[in-house]
């Protein structure tokens, strides 16, 4: 699924506006520099807006990060909640396939993944909490599955598991290019298929 800027988190392309463009730009910005090391004037420069006309899309910084927060935690859930329900008689084929769906995600947005790993925080309570609520929803879905595929895991114990995949999955932020990215994915989502089959008894 790519969810970045532009992009809905389900990974149906929609034509890219003005708006679209300098939130990508700002994520970027923020991804690499820290949220508070980044300035609207710096902002604006590498969008080639003027402060004025950048307050015309976004109210400031807090507004971006929420708009690029907020769609992917979404997005994210929905995605979810899809691939179990296509395989609610099969816990492994449900697992491989939330896998392969967050990987994909991974891969595609390391940018925000980034954000929501340093700069979470920054946004205010209302849409921090609505976002950590979402977070909370999604690792359910795996909570579900992973308790269905070892029921001797209690609920706190899959989801101790399922963070604990989610930090393999979303390293590629920290990631250098030496690898291609088709192999990455591979890498991935083998080596984290393999930790979530494992018997957590043995």
């Amino acid at each position: 699924m790519g969810a970045e800027a532009g992009v809905p988190a389900s990974g149906v392309r929609r034509r890219r506006s003005r708006r679209d463009e300098i939130l990508e730009i700002a994520v970027g910005l923020f991804a690499a520099r820290g949220y508070h090391g980044v300035s609207m004037d710096d902002i604006g420069s590498a969008a080639g807006v003027t402060g004025p006309a950048l307050y015309h899309h976004f109210a400031g910084k807090e507004a971006m990060l929420a708009a690029a927060l907020m769609p992917v935690s979404d997005g994210l859930l929905a995605g979810g909640r899809q691939r179990v329900a296509e395989q609610p008689d099969h816990a492994r084929a449900a697992l491989e396939s939330l896998i392969d769906f967050h990987v994909e995600f991974a891969l595609a947005n390391p940018a925000v993944i980034a954000l929501h790993l340093h700069e979470l925080d920054r946004l205010p309570e209302e849409p921090r909490r609505q976002i950590r609520r979402l977070q909370r929803l999604y690792v359910e879905e795996w909570v579900g599955v992973l308790t269905a595929l070892h029921p001797k895991l209690s609920a706190g114990e899959a989801r101790v598991l399922a963070h604990a995949a989610f930090g393999l999955m979303n390293s590629t932020p920290f990631l250098g290019g030496e690898v291609d990215r088709q192999r990455r994915a591979a890498l991935l989502r083998a080596a984290t298929l393999a930790a979530l089959l494992a018997d957590p008894d043995d």
